[in-house]
């Protein structure tokens, strides 16, 4: 089987991606992999500014979402000057634009949110009235619920620029995806982790995901080595849930699937964005029913009572 997906391998693989460092990151790792399958391939990598890394002073929930950091990389696969993006997979719309396909899921790093700070150890040592940043609604209304005495700020940029505010002081804390900060070496900068249970995680937070343009059936062996069979249908429990849910950066949910054996166990939360309105409900099934446990979840929310919240955020 391995020579055949060799000898498939094309002469070269363009690598789309946008430009931040932590992006960079991840399709210079996924290029070193596809190197390393396949040797005689050139593998480049193609890098973008996307819309979203342009609009820096507004919250992504009043722009148009996350599809703002994936537009441009899919229409450098639907114009042919790359053959595969690489994205972080919490980035990625629940529902891709018909011609395109997610081929390959990669392993997923470490899911949970961190809580970094220059003063402080922990969420729980925050004077009240104590200013944190974070961009998303998610982590915004987690916090809010736990921490009413606590002062949110909304906060854009890459990486980098996020802790460039934190050091000029303006934010007691800030609250970043533990993936991102191991990914780069920046590991030293976590103060604390947060748990799952207390910040369930983005859907997808900490796992890359592989698409391409649907009609390039040939890259779809050509990529497979890549997947992560568990981190796959993880991602996909978590996907069905907030695709049922409508989900998007401007909907305070989360998702948190994990497996063993055969099994997939997720926890799913739909919130208010001041967290006075929180609903969290567990689920579990079969490997092979992931998009359908996902859609379980979901059904369990809406019938506690999430279809209610999602209403008061329109």
């Amino acid at each position: 089987m391995e020579n055949k997906i060799i000898q498939a391998a094309p002469k070269k693989l363009v690598i789309a991606s946008r430009e931040s460092a932590l992006a960079m990151w991840q399709a210079k790792h996924i290029q070193s992999r596809l190197q390393a399958l396949y040797p005689k391939t050139e593998v480049s990598i193609l890098g973008m500014t996307t819309t979203g890394d342009q609009i820096l002073d507004t919250p992504l929930a009043k722009v148009g979402g996350k599809g703002l950091f994936v537009k441009e990389l899919e229409m450098a696969l639907a114009d042919g000057r790359a053959d595969l993006a690489v994205h972080s997979m919490k980035d990625v719309p629940m529902n891709l634009p018909e011609g395109f396909l997610l081929t390959a899921t990669g392993e997923r790093e470490d899911p949970r949110d961190a809580f970094v700070s220059n003063d402080f150890a922990s969420l729980e040592d925050l004077p009240v009235g104590s200013i944190v940043g974070t961009s998303s609604l998610r982590r915004q209304s987690q916090l809010q619920a736990r921490f009413p005495h606590l002062k949110i700020e909304s906060l854009r940029g890459n990486l980098q620029t996020r802790l460039r505010k934190l050091d000029e002081g303006q934010y007691a804390a800030i609250i970043l995806a533990a993936a991102g900060l191991i990914r780069l070496g920046l590991s030293a900068r976590i103060r604390s982790v947060i748990s799952p249970e207390h910040s369930i995680p983005a859907v997808g937070q900490g796992a890359l995901g592989i698409e391409i343009n649907a009609n390039r059936t040939d890259l779809i062996a050509v990529l497979a080595p890549l997947n992560h069979a568990d981190t796959q249908v993880c991602v996909e429990a978590e996907r069905g849930m907030s695709r049922a849910l409508a989900g998007s950066c401007t909907v305070p949910l989360g998702a948190y699937a994990t497996c063993d054996a055969d099994s997939i166990h997720i926890t799913g939360f739909v919130a208010s964005v001041d967290g006075k309105h929180m609903l969290v409900e567990t689920a579990s099934g079969h490997k092979n029913q992931a998009d359908a446990l996902g859609k379980k979840l979901a059904n369990q929310l809406l019938a506690k009572g999430a279809d209610k919240i999602l209403a008061m955020l329109d």
